[in-house]
């Protein structure tokens, strides 16, 4: 992921030449190959971005609500052409700047005098990677601007800074409302990092907990579609509830239906219940249509007897008696 840089370098024994009459600062630099807290630029990387500093914009000082605010039109001093790569050195240009911008005479005398003074900061995107304790930049994605700095030394290398200027910087006060992503990019891409690393866990979290309950929702789900298909009352249900059928599934099984691994495992378990339940069913059918014998004491029904038949009659009418 291409992160947000900020590289400052200066003019210091660079030889520059000036036309006035144009307006064109010939020869100054814009990038080298290694930054004061031991960060590098290969070659290759910065012979890639001859064509992204070609026609960038310069500006005069930091934008002052971070680097990709959009600049003033007063800000704005001229652009960069005729970028070349410098074997062992890093890249150099031309500085196409107007010469009736009210610093143009302050930056034709630093150019001539004080070189040092002639100092850039550039919004850059690159891919970065790591040596052991170096900082590699293997690519620069965009050129964003090229800040021209008021003071140089308290922008020095990619995000670095002098002890003094560290000291003033965190003396001053925080403009809370300056404060945005791409300003901690810059400044503090380790703070950003752990942020996003928290984020993107709690997101895991979130995420598998949902999982979680699309799978529990599916097979429980799955679960009532098999009950039903064999025709098996389901706990809780109304239907099934108010009816005289004793309760052919409990919760009890229905949560080891659950717990069941396989789809195969879980057709078989409700199948055997399903059989278990049938059987029941017909003994319980078996056992309302079936007459009980019924039966007297023998002997109490030869005492009951009369003593003798007169007639049919009578024979009819005893049969009948020891019937009731």
């Amino acid at each position: 992921m291409a992160q947000l840089l900020q590289e400052y370098v200066n003019s210091r024994g660079v030889t520059m030449s000036v036309d006035r009459e144009v307006g064109i600062l010939r020869g100054v630099k814009l990038i080298g190959l290694e930054s004061r807290n031991g960060r590098r630029y290969r070659e290759s990387t910065l012979a890639a971005a001859v064509a992204l500093y070609e026609e960038a914009k310069v500006n005069v000082n930091h934008p002052k609500e971070g680097p990709l605010t959009p600049r003033d039109y007063q800000d704005r001093l001229g652009v960069i052409r005729s970028v070349e790569l410098r074997a062992g050195d890093g890249l150099f240009g031309d500085l196409h700047f107007n010469p009736k911008h009210a610093l143009a005479e302050q930056l034709l005398w630093d150019a001539g005098h004080n070189p040092h003074n002639v100092g850039f900061s550039h919004n850059v995107l690159a891919r970065l990677s790591r040596e052991g304790e170096t900082t590699i930049v293997e690519e620069i994605t965009k050129v964003q601007s090229v800040d021209l700095v008021a003071d140089p030394a308290t922008t020095e290398g990619l995000f670095e800074q002098s002890a003094v200027s560290k000291k003033a910087a965190n003396n001053d006060k925080l403009r809370w409302d300056a404060l945005t992503l791409e300003v901690l990019q810059l400044h503090r891409p380790d703070l950003l990092a752990e942020m996003q690393a928290v984020e993107v866990e709690q997101l895991q979290k979130q995420l598998d907990e949902s999982l979680t309950q699309t799978a529990t929702l599916q097979r429980k789900q799955r679960v009532f579609e098999l009950l039903c298909e064999h025709q098996l009352s389901i706990p809780g249900d109304r239907d099934s509830s108010n009816s005289t059928t004793p309760q052919s599934v409990s919760p009890l099984f229905v949560e080891l239906l659950m717990n069941v691994a396989d789809e195969e495992s879980l057709e078989t378990l409700i199948a055997e219940r399903a059989e278990l339940v049938r059987a029941a069913s017909r003994r319980r059918d078996m056992a309302a249509g079936y007459s009980v014998p019924f039966s007297r004491d023998q002997t109490l029904v030869a005492d009951s007897r009369p003593a003798a038949l007169a007639s049919a009659q009578d024979f009819a009418a005893m049969l009948k008696s020891s019937r009731n």
